[in-house]
C-alpha cells in the first residue's frame, strides 16, 4: 500500500527556492501522496487530470495553475497520461525571504494569500494565463530577476478573485503523528481500493477503531463521512473518464467503483450539478475550443 510520503525539497545551491519544469522529455514521476513544509505553485500547461489535495478531490481540464500550502497532503498532477504540454513548478518555505520579511506592510497581501494557500487555490481565467507564462518565463532569467519575478507572480495572485477554494476544510498534517498515521492508512486505503467495495469493517480495524468510533472520527477529522469521501474519489475518478474516454456510461460506473448505474448518476448530477451524458458533452466542447 502506498503511503503518505514527506517530500524532502531542497533547493539549487545559491537559490532559496526550487524551480522545477517537466515535459515530454523529462516526466514528472512523482505521482505519490505527499506533504512537505514549503508553500507549492504549479502551473500545468494544457491536458487534463485529477487534482487530490487535501480531502478536497475534483478533475481539471486544459491545464491548471494550483497554489498549495504548507504541509497539506497531496498527490502529483501530471503523469504521461494527462496530455500537458510543460508543467513549471516553484516551491519554497514561507520563510524563504528570511524571518520577519513578509511581516512587513508591504507583504501584507502575500502573507494573507500564503494562509488561504493552506485550503488550497486554484486559479482560472485571465490570471491564469497570464501567471502561467510569467512561470513558464522564469527559466530564462537569472537568480535576482527570477526571484522579483516570482515575488510578481505571487504579488498578482494576491490581487486575483479568479480563484477557487479546494479544500475548505483545512486539512492538513497535525502535529500528533499516531493521528498522521490513522487517517493517512485510510487515505491510501481508498486511494488503491476505490474501484472495489470498500467494507467500513476494513477501514475501521485499519485505524485501529470501532466502526462507530471511526465513523465519528473521520467526520470530525474531514468533516466528510466516510461514504460521501469514498463517493467524491469515484466522481472524481468517472468524470475523468467521462472526458477522456470513448466508454459507456454504464462501463464507466462500473470501472469507477459503483455497482448501480442509477445510483452513479444521481450522485453524478448531486456532485457535478449536470448528468453523465452532459458533463460529457461540456467537456468536449471545452477540449475543441
Amino acid at each position: 500500500m502506498q503511503q503518505l510520503a514527506f517530500e524532502i525539497i531542497t533547493p539549487v545551491f545559491g537559490n532559496s527556492f526550487k524551480l522545477e519544469t517537466f515535459d515530454e522529455y523529462n516526466v514528472n514521476h512523482y505521482k505519490s501522496w505527499h506533504y512537505h513544509p514549503e508553500i507549492e505553485l504549479v502551473y500545468i500547461n494544457g491536458g487534463s487530470g485529477k487534482r487530490q489535495i487535501g480531502t478536497h478531490m475534483s478533475y481539471f481540464n486544459d491545464g491548471d495553475l494550483i497554489l498549495i500550502g504548507k504541509n497539506l497532503p497531496h498527490c502529483g498532477f501530471t503523469d504521461r497520461s494527462t496530455g500537458n504540454r510543460k508543467e513549471t513548478l516553484v516551491q519554497f518555505r514561507e520563510d524563504f525571504l528570511g524571518q520577519g520579511f513578509f511581516d512587513i506592510p508591504e507583504m501584507e497581501k502575500l502573507k494573507a494569500l500564503f494562509s488561504m494557500a493552506e485550503q488550497g487555490l486554484a486559479f482560472h481565467g485571465d490570471t491564469k494565463s497570464r501567471v502561467g507564462s510569467a512561470m513558464e518565463g522564469l527559466d530564462e532569467l537569472d537568480g535576482f530577476k527570477r526571484l522579483l519575478s516570482i515575488l510578481d507572480i505571487l504579488h498578482e495572485l494576491s490581487l486575483s478573485t479568479e480563484l477557487t477554494i479546494l479544500n475548505a476544510e483545512k486539512f492538513a498534517i497535525s502535529t500528533e503523528v499516531s493521528e498522521q498515521n490513522r487517517i493517512n492508512k485510510v487515505f491510501n486505503y481508498v486511494k488503491n481500493n476505490f474501484q472495489q467495495p470498500i467494507p467500513l469493517e476494513t477501514v475501521s480495524s485499519l485505524s485501529g477503531m470501532t466502526e462507530p468510533s471511526f465513523c465519528r472520527y473521520f467526520k470530525k477529522t474531514t468533516s466528510k463521512t466516510f461514504t460521501q469521501f469514498v463517493n467524491e474519489y469515484r466522481l472524481v475518478h468517472a468524470s475523468k473518464l467521462l472526458a477522456e474516454k470513448e466508454m459507456a456510461i454504464s462501463d464507466i460506473a462500473f470501472e469507477a467503483g459503483f455497482q448501480n448505474v442509477s445510483h452513479f448518476t444521481r450522485l453524478f448530477k448531486t456532485f457535478t450539478g449536470m448528468s453523465p451524458s452532459a458533463y460529457r458533452h461540456e467537456m468536449r466542447n471545452v477540449i475543441s475550443t
